[in-house]
């Protein structure tokens, strides 16, 4: 028998001397393959002990005030014989009573990694106030310049993808179609391409997984998401809100007042942070605030409104005024939170501060007092392309749920640091234990490994035009594919994984004049009545195109611009495959560059196709067995590590192990 010692935030819990405690651990079940898993506990119960009523907070009594706050999971360790075994999270889930009186407490516990899910909840992307740092002004020239920006070298740039108008390429001198974009040199009926206003910017993905990090005070390891990571890095995200026009383009300016200076450290007496230029991050009890202005004091100008949005979200906006304005912690509905402020106006205006006041007392505190102010403040009437305005509606855990799952990522805790690996890489860092003579010799089974007949990679969205057509016309979806290891009719169920993007399918133009191939490719982002649509997000790579095929930019309706460099979207890394194979399709499908089936470097063949393919090995079985593992074993062992008896090795797929016995109950996988 082992000792078992559990902590919660660093207070020892009394534990009942006959109650068994199993924790279970999986990085990859091949029953239910695109989850990213973590150790848990079946709910056990502890005593209701004076001890763990103090911990707990005599629970059971609702009437007690600031009690212990069951909604939340708490920081645990647990110990083996007084060494540390697995830091994670206990919830508690109920207290049960015996003649009115507390009897014990259920609670259950987690991995550390369970607690990435807690710590993001239900916030979505438009809260990484961060990102706004980025935003940029949406006009001809913005948009004109973003458009030949370099991918490589810029995190924001204008893709070729038109959220209305479909583009064509006629060098037929009469053809002055809209959509026309070859060059026609003069003005009048010869003005025709692609108008500015059709397009819109893009955001690297990796500048996303930043914000994440500030937002969250967490570090992502460098294994995966690193900039040397092309297939990840060169990643972009559309930033597409809703369908159609970005706005209004006759409509008011509104621009993010971006004034102040950032501070390194909070305010630890105010529980305040200006974290950048622009946002005021506020951490503190809400109720605490005795003040909690904002102060706008005009110098000159025109009328203008305030905005104030709470994590990306508009929460307030004032009346039109030409004066001063003073907004309170009770307009804005105070919170703790990321807060930013617009300013809307149809000219430019200068203001001689703009600052916010604060004061703040803590129970039994002096109260303390800070300003953050922007001094002379310029408003300069311009459409301010704001990144958290116009990033796509998604919950900032779908998007890393969906990252996980289009390179089979694989996430645990080490040294506070969330170590994301694919999961070959993470397979290949592992040690091997022969484990021969702990194991049970009189009891185990053989079963078959494989739950499914096939699974199913795809897009949650592939319903623009072009992806839609391929899908009624080839009678399969775009880049999904449907895996059964090459066999038919084999038993068991349908399993999907589904990325939560949105996935396009490209068009390459050619020359309607004679039929010779351009080298402009471009998204077409409309539905199949090409209407304008707004779907899922969507992710591309952009590639820059030099000393292309011209092509006719539009300033307005009676100007254009020949330009001979922009950026194409693509769903390979590269437009050659001698440079790269590597694309974003689960299926092999003609690549609409090239009109070849040679990038065959896939989602499914790159981050999949070891574990799936041997899951599907007919040689392949999940063997169960029991084990009185040692300590030496318990304690240093991780999911990566191979299990060798009687010779041959496997693959952990599942362990759960009695912390009081030693006994753990193994589901192993053939190490093909």
């Amino acid at each position: 028998m082992q000792e078992l010692q559990l902590y919660i935030q660093g207070q020892r819990i009394d534990l009942f001397k006959d109650e068994s405690i199993s924790i279970t651990q999986s990085i990859q079940n091949v029953k239910d393959i695109a989850k990213v898993f973590t150790d848990f506990s079946k709910t056990f119960s502890v005593p209701a002990s004076k001890t763990n009523n103090k911990i707990f907070k005599h629970y059971y009594n609702y009437d007690i005030q600031n009690g212990f706050d069951a909604r939340k999971k708490k920081d645990a360790t647990i110990e083996l014989n007084n060494i540390t075994f697995r830091d994670g999270k206990i919830k508690l889930e109920g207290v049960d009573l015996k003649n009115n009186v507390p009897h014990t407490y259920r609670i259950t516990f987690f991995g550390n990694t369970v607690s990435l899910k807690d710590l993001l909840g239900e916030d979505k992307l438009q809260s990484l106030s961060d990102l706004d740092s980025l935003s940029e002004v949406y006009d001809v020239s913005g948009i004109r310049g973003g458009l030949q920006l370099d991918p490589a070298t810029n995190d924001v740039i204008v893709p070729l993808i038109t959220h209305t108008q479909r583009l064509k390429y006629d060098s037929t001198s009469g053809n002055h179609d809209a959509g026309n974009l070859y060059y026609h040199t003069g003005t009048g009926g010869n003005t025709h391409g692609v108008l500015y206003s059709e397009l819109k910017y893009a955001l690297r993905i990796h500048k996303i997984v930043e914000a994440i990090e500030s937002k969250y005070s967490i570090t992502f390891s460098d294994d995966f998401f690193v900039d040397t990571n092309a297939p990840y890095y060169d990643l972009f995200m559309w930033l597409h809100r809703k369908k159609g026009d970005v706005q209004n383009l006759s409509g008011v300016n509104q621009s993010l007042v971006n004034g102040w200076t950032g501070t390194i450290n909070p305010d630890l007496d105010t529980e305040t942070q200006m974290i950048n230029s622009s946002t005021l991050r506020v951490i503190g009890v809400p109720q605490y605030y005795d003040v909690f202005n904002l102060i706008l004091q005009k110098s000159a100008g025109l009328s203008y409104k305030a905005i104030v949005y709470k994590d990306g979200v508009e929460v307030y906006k004032s009346a039109s005024t030409s004066g001063n304005l003073t907004i309170s912690k009770s307009d804005i509905n105070l919170e703790e939170a990321d807060y930013t402020v617009y300013i809307e106006a149809d000219g430019n205006i200068t203001f001689s501060d703009i600052y916010w006041d604060i004061s703040y007392t803590e129970p039994f505190s002096n109260t303390k007092t800070i300003t953050y102010n922007t001094g002379t403040y310029n408003y300069v009437s311009a459409f301010d392309f704001i990144i958290t305005q116009q990033i796509p509606e998604m919950k900032v855990i779908d998007f890393l749920t969906g990252l996980f799952k289009m390179f089979n990522l694989t996430a645990y805790i080490e040294n506070d640091i969330v170590v994301v690996k694919t999961l070959d890489s993470f397979y290949s860092s592992g040690n091997s234990y022969d484990i021969s003579k702990y194991v049970e010799v009189d009891k185990s089974a053989v079963n078959v490994a494989l739950p499914y007949r096939e699974i199913n990679f795809s897009y949650e969205d592939t319903d623009t035009f072009l992806a839609k057509q391929h899908t009624q016309l080839a009678g399969k979806e775009w880049a999904k594919l449907d895996f059964n290891g090459g066999e038919g009719k084999l038993d068991g169920g349908l399993y999907s994984v589904k990325l939560p993007f949105g996935h396009i399918k490209n068009e390459r133009l050619i020359n309607e004049n004679g039929g010779a191939n351009t080298t402009i490719m471009y998204g077409y982002y409309v539905d199949d009545n090409q209407e304008s649509y707004i779907g899922k997000p969507l992710l591309f790579y952009p590639i820059k195109q030099t000393g292309a095929t011209p092509i006719s930019f539009l300033n307005s309706s009676s100007s254009h611009t020949q330009l001979l460099t922009y950026n194409v979207p693509s769903n390979s890394l590269s437009l050659l495959r001698t440079t790269s194979k590597v694309n974003i399709n689960f299926n092999n499908e003609l690549n609409e560059y090239t009109g070849t089936n040679d990038f065959t470097d896939t989602l499914f063949e790159v981050y999949y196709k070891n574990y799936i393919t041997n899951v599907f090995n007919s040689t392949n079985r999940l063997t169960k067995v029991s084990a009185y593992l040692p300590l030496r074993i318990l304690y240093n062992y991780t999911l990566a590590d191979r299990f060798v008896i009687n010779g041959r090795s496997y693959k952990i797929n599942s362990i759960t192990s009695n912390l009081e016995t030693g006994k753990s109950e193994l589901e192993l996988l053939n190490d093909l």
